[in-house]
């Protein structure tokens, strides 16, 4: 099996590593199309306004994979259009250090990287992992190949892809797996304002994330509970309750 591995955290970092090495230790064939630096909370942005430039990467003297100046949905569209020589059974977005639950998932380039392949009809996995300041990938990566290999085999329906949120903690101290839901939660947003010699104001976004429910069946509660939650998310964002709300409202040209 052939697996498309990318991530918000550039193709250096450590969770895309551990999950490269866990691959292809399990077998896998593996390319990388990453950015070439950090592109975390970019959310699904594309680059319309200038080339997209690529660099073949070595590592340890060996072919690591494809460096690119752009975001992580960028790097799966120039993978599976460009520079691929087959596609792949899966597109892998992670491992990312740090959670992507609940309203994170919106802004998170891991996750766009995951709805970009969804959007292209390739099964996506977007991984995140919690910990502290010092991440261990191990558990996670082999979780995910596990996953990878039966998300390859029985593939997912057309537009679903899935948000998975690992706890940062030993495989013996994880409590299970939960197909979960989206925490629903916000950010409670706050500028700092900075003043520069010149009279100038520099604004610097900071706050905290509010969660407004905490369902048994959330990754948010899962993750509390040292479970690993796995989210079905759609490509499509129609509200269909919405719809048939709407409908009554006999809007009038």
């Amino acid at each position: 099996m052939r697996a498309l591995l990318t991530n918000d955290d550039g193709i250096l970092a450590p969770g895309l590593g551990a999950l490269r090495r866990q691959m292809l230790r399990d077998g896998w064939e593996v390319d990388v199309v990453a950015p070439d630096s950090e592109q975390s909370a970019v959310g699904h942005a594309i680059t319309l306004r200038g080339p997209l430039t690529i660099q073949k990467v070595n590592e340890g003297g060996a072919f690591l994979g494809y460096a690119v100046a752009g975001t992580p949905a960028d790097c799966v569209k120039l993978a599976l259009r460009c520079l691929l020589s087959e596609p792949p059974d899966v597109v892998i977005s992670g491992i990312n250090p740090g959670l992507n639950t609940g309203v994170a998932a919106f802004y998170s380039g891991t996750v766009g990287a995951a709805r970009e392949a969804a959007l292209s009809g390739a099964p996506a996995i977007a991984v995140s992992l919690a910990g502290p300041s010092h991440f261990d990938f191990s558990y996670a990566a082999e979780f995910t190949c596990r996953l990878a290999s039966t998300v390859a085999e029985r593939r997912l329906t057309e537009g679903t892809y899935l948000s998975v949120s690992i706890p940062g903690l030993p495989r013996g101290q994880i409590k299970g797996v939960v197909v979960a839901s989206q925490t629903r939660s916000r950010y409670r947003e706050a500028f700092e304002c900075e003043v520069g010699p010149d009279g100038g104001e520099s604004y610097w976004l900071a706050g905290d994330l509010e969660v407004l429910d905490d369902l048994e069946d959330s990754d948010h509660n899962a993750i509390s509970r040292d479970m690993v939650a796995v989210v079905p998310l759609h490509c499509d964002m129609t509200d269909y309750k919405a719809v048939k709300l709407l409908r009554k409202w006999r809007l009038k040209p």
